[in-house]
């Protein structure tokens, strides 16, 4: 597969070298150096199943812009913009291009086989992607989109909006599509699937748009043990689905003496309630510091993809247990949501039996948070809460449960959401031979001050100090132990106080928020500049690694390393 993802990206290099020499002058102005870049793209195609979805989408040059850039006053911008390649990128599939023909969508529509030659619409642009659709691995799905516009199936898909995919799409146009905007307008005619997206926070800074990721600011998760549900972040794959309350259903396929069983909303609510206070974050938390030493493919999240809350509902163990299901080590047990992709496939994972059927594990049916009704954002009417566990293992929206000899065959727990060695690249990665992510590594991060800031040095009876203050966690129920800071490069460190839930061992499921106080000294004080370095310890003394080139991967994830702020005295 890997070959013949090479062969094709031989392909589209060459068309997109014939797109220099074809395009209007508009384009033709970059200078060699540029092209040549544009000649050297670092693919990559996962060796994945992923029903070959999410990557079938790159054969028309990745993901789907924002409907924002389909407005035709924003084409003016182009001459705006001509000195950022990226932006002018994407305004291509919004421009007339006066070197090719135009074509009615009935022409387009023609063109819906191998035959016939597979064109497909994007905005104004109609694209020839016959020779990719041959050499693709993900050529069945190509098809769905044969003779009409791409548009609905981009809309789901926009966090791989780049230059590169862009220019490779534009490689392929071959006309320009008539009333093509108005044809393609997604968001009124066709419906689009972000029309009924939920309202949020306005402090809530968006890593990505469409789907919706964001985080709090990282000043104010330090101020409650509990995160509020409305400043709690937010991590969607696919639109948010509508779901009536009347109308829910989870089903739970066991393979047990029992039949399968479906369970309505009043249903899992007349179980025994139970509550556990759990910390979740995201696989990606502080991807951005990783990415500062080398570029990972992800969102760009600070260390806010994290939130601590008290979740309520029914325990699947008692579930399961009552279907007949017996603990097995071997096993596993799949979750399925309501968010959908644009080939009716749900956002899945899996986690093991073990951990679903253990009483210790806590493992919910969740429908409160902080003692309220799930929002949208975040599940309503029913979520898994995984307790200890990645937040892709918390599948919210959940809609089906199966106990099976294997793991979820999803694209979220089969090709994505692993760790690689710092060696491993994308032309040498193998997701088949790395284990999903389950229990997260020990990990914290300082909130206040924040980089940068100006920060009052405080003079007592003790001396000269500044205050610091933070979050830990460590997956997998341990517990918090030690919180060290240091402003001296390591010379010195200072231990924090915590502020945590008192629970057995192995159940330490929420985080721990932490207060320091570090002397400065007066050469500290003279020079101004002062860095803080932080570093947690688990129960299983499991600590921090240093650096971020230690545990670098080509996902961004587990990203763990010392939280580091500069600061500036004053």
């Amino acid at each position: 597969m890997r070959l013949l993802w090479r062969s094709f990206r031989g392909l589209a290099n060459s068309r997109n070298r014939r797109l220099v020499a074809t395009t209007s002058t508009r384009w033709s102005n970059r200078n060699e150096e540029e092209r040549e870049q544009r000649q050297d793209y670092q693919w990559s195609y996962p060796n994945s199943r992923l029903e070959q979805l999410l990557y079938a989408t790159y054969w028309a040059g990745g993901l789907a812009l924002a409907y924002h850039w389909l407005d035709p006053k924003k084409t003016d911008l182009l001459a705006k913009e001509k000195d950022d390649p990226e932006e002018v990128a994407r305004l291509w599939h919004v421009t007339v291009r006066n070197d090719l023909p135009t074509y009615k969508p009935a022409q387009v529509e023609s063109h819906n086989s191998a035959e016939s030659r597979i064109w497909v619409s994007y905005g104004l642009g109609v694209y020839d992607v016959t020779d990719f659709a041959e050499n693709h691995p993900g050529g069945d799905k190509i098809m769905m989109a044969a003779g009409s516009a791409i548009d609905p199936f981009w809309a789901i898909y926009q966090q791989h909006n780049t230059q590169e995919v862009l220019e490779l799409l534009e490689g392929f146009r071959v006309g320009n599509l008539e009333g093509g905007l108005a044809e393609s307008n997604v968001e009124t005619e066709l419906g689009s699937p972000w029309a009924q997206e939920p309202q949020r926070h306005a402090l809530l800074k968006p890593a990505s748009k469409r789907p919706f990721n964001a985080e709090p600011p990282i000043g104010m998760l330090a101020e409650n043990f509990l995160t509020p549900n409305e400043l709690f972040y937010v991590r969607n794959h696919l639109p948010v689905p509508v779901i009536k309350e009347e109308e829910y259903e989870l089903e739970i396929e066991t393979g047990a003496a029992k039949p399968p069983l479906t369970l309505n909303l009043a249903g899992i609510r007349a179980l025994p309630k139970h509550s556990v206070t759990a910390a979740i974050m995201c696989g990606g938390n502080r991807r951005s510091e990783m990415t500062k030493f080398k570029a990972v493919k992800g969102l760009s999240w600070g260390a806010g993809a994290v939130g601590n809350a008290k979740w309520s509902g029914a325990r699947l163990c008692d579930v399961l247990a009552q279907q007949g299901v017996q603990p097995d080590e071997s096993r596993h047990v799949i979750f399925e949501g309501a968010d959908l992709d644009p080939t009716s496939h749900p956002y899945g994972a899996s986690i093991p039996l073990a951990k679903a059927m253990d009483p210790r594990g806590d493992v919910l049916l969740a429908y409160e948070m902080n003692d309220e009704p799930l929002s949208r954002d975040h599940g309503y009417p029913i979520r898994v809460i995984v307790p200890g566990t990645v937040g892709a293992r918390n599948v919210k929206w959940l809609t089906r449960i199966v106990v099976a000899d294997v793991e979820s065959d999803s694209h979220w727990q089969q090709n994505d959401y692993k760790g690689f060695s710092p060696s491993t690249d994308w032309d040498t990665v193998d997701f088949s031979k790395s284990d999903a992510i389950q229990a997260m590594p020990v990990t914290s991060a300082i909130c206040t001050p924040q980089p940068g800031s100006r920060v009052k040095v405080d003079e007592d009876g003790d001396g000269r100090h500044i205050t610091v203050r933070g979050y830990a966690w460590s997956g997998g129920g341990r517990k918090i132990v030690r919180v060290d800071l240091t402003n001296d490069e390591g010379q010195s460190w200072h231990v924090a106080e915590l502020e945590q839930e008192d629970k057995p061992d192995g159940r330490h499921y929420g985080w721990s928020l932490w207060t320091a106080r570090l002397p400065v000294t007066d050469a500290q004080r003279q020079h101004g500049d002062l860095e803080i370095w932080a570093k947690a310890v688990d129960s299983a003394y499991n600590v921090q690694p240093e650096k971020f080139e230690y545990i670098w991967n080509l996902r961004g994830v587990l990203a763990n390393a010392y939280h580091k702020v500069k600061v500036k005295l004053v």
